[in-house]
């Protein structure tokens, strides 16, 4: 636009009634205006548009203008009303003849197992599960609207609205809405509880579906955004506690026996600790996100935790030289030729394994303690008092000793002690 004009037009009232969801995509998308809000964000029955001339009297230009958006938004209130005319229930036939994927079936397939899927994460959040099998029951039907067909953008948002119209409840209507989300990166995540359970249960079911018959992710081919779904997964179950693993098989199981690869649930597994990886390192030292994924959790609602209390630990002055000795004592326990097992007092020869031994039993209860509490920063912090009997060992004891019985006691001991340096994370990937 070489002389951008500003200029401010108007529609009847009584398109307000349409969601104004929308109004606005329509503004936007078709026309390229600017649709104005109130004070509350509520849309009103003005908008912005730039002319390209400058003249003394424009309204020529807008009442064009708003004559083009009034055959916009007349279409759009003409599908609204159509869609009224059927409940979401009664859509739920037509979802058969929409393919999801010609391996996996028919949106009305998958719809099945979305609603079996969010009733068991539902049951995991003791959240009502019959709640949440409806909600995913709906979730997909406003995929054969009137008005998703013309703005694929607004699935799920009619959905939330087709819902209260048809007199489902608030919480059912609200998570056929939000059971998209996240929809990308730093989008909020579903608000209810029943919510995340169709939200996770939709996003789960791509991963394993898709992944199973072998439509993986390739540099940066990515036609079904598994790496996005992997993400939003991740990002909920940061705030509850459920198990991955256990949910990779719930989902697999709710496949038709045979169907999908026999090595998907370990293979998503260790896709989603990639992707738990980039989304921590956006907050994280590379090595911090290392050290605390080297033990491949299973449940991630204290990572965020576990993180600071090794930021935390980093920053004490017995740290590296703890990570060192850990290292160490991980390339020692390789050496093991036997199956670790419990410290024999009677075998420690030395003061200085004596003095560990000692340590290192003073010391559990205490890392128990910590650990029992969630107290992930005082467990790490608790460690620093050991330095000073790890270091003095190092000195002064030969491990691989000539006897035999006295090399696999220490090497046992030296197995309690890096289960107590390895409780919170691999610290030995701290070693500068």
């Amino acid at each position: 636009v070489e002389y951008p004009v500003v200029l401010q037009a108007a529609f009847e009232e009584h398109f307000l009634a349409v969601p104004q969801e929308c109004l606005i995509l329509t503004m936007q998308q078709n026309q390229k205006y600017f649709p104005l809000l109130d004070q509350n964000g509520k849309l009103m029955n003005r908008f912005l548009l730039v002319s390209n001339l400058q003249t003394q009297d424009p309204s020529h230009i807008i009442q064009g203008n708003e004559r083009v958006l009034r055959a916009r938004l007349s279409d759009a209130e003409f599908f609204y009303k159509q869609d009224q005319k059927a409940t979401l229930e009664s859509r739920l036939p037509k979802l058969a003849n929409v393919v999801y994927h010609n391996k996996i079936g028919s949106q009305a397939e998958r719809v099945e197992r979305l609603q079996t899927i969010a009733a068991y994460i539902a049951g995991c959040l003791n959240a009502d599960k019959a709640v949440a099998e409806r909600a995913a029951r709906l979730a997909k039907a406003d995929l054969v609207t009137e008005m998703v067909g013309e703005f694929p953008e607004l699935q799920g948002t009619m959905g939330k609205y087709y819902a209260q119209l048809d007199g489902e409840t608030p919480e059912i209507a609200a998570a056929v809405e939000q059971h998209y989300r996240p929809r990308f990166a730093g989008d909020a995540l579903p608000e209810s509880t029943i919510g995340t359970a169709v939200a996770l249960a939709d996003k789960l079911e791509t991963l394993v579906g898709i992944w199973g018959i072998g439509l993986i992710p390739t540099g940066d081919k990515d036609p079904y955004a598994l790496r996005r779904s992997a993400l939003g997964v991740l990002r909920m179950l940061m705030n509850h506690d459920l198990s991955i693993r256990e949910l990779l098989t719930f989902v697999f199981d709710s496949f038709p026996k045979g169907l999908l690869a026999e090595n998907t649930v370990a293979e998503v597994a260790d896709f989603m600790q990639a992707r738990l990886a980039v989304l921590l390192q956006n907050d994280y030292p590379q090595d911090v996100v290392a050290a605390v994924l080297a033990q491949r959790p299973d449940r991630v609602n204290n990572l965020t935790a576990k993180l600071q209390a090794v930021v935390q630990f980093k920053q004490l002055p017995e740290s590296t030289a703890l990570a060192a000795a850990n290292k160490r004592v991980q390339n020692l326990l390789k050496k093991s030729e036997g199956a670790l097992g419990n410290v024999d007092a009677a075998l420690l020869q030395q003061d200085e394994e004596k003095a560990l031994f000692a340590a290192v039993q003073d010391l559990q209860p205490k890392v128990q303690a910590a650990l029992d509490a969630q107290d992930f920063a005082a467990a790490l912090s608790a460690l620093a008092a050991v330095k000073p009997q790890v270091d003095a060992f190092f000195d002064g004891v030969m491990v691989m000793a000539d006897d035999a019985a006295v090399k696999q006691n220490r090497l046992n001991l030296l197995n309690v002690l890096s289960n107590l340096l390895n409780a919170v994370a691999d610290i030995a990937l701290l070693a500068e």
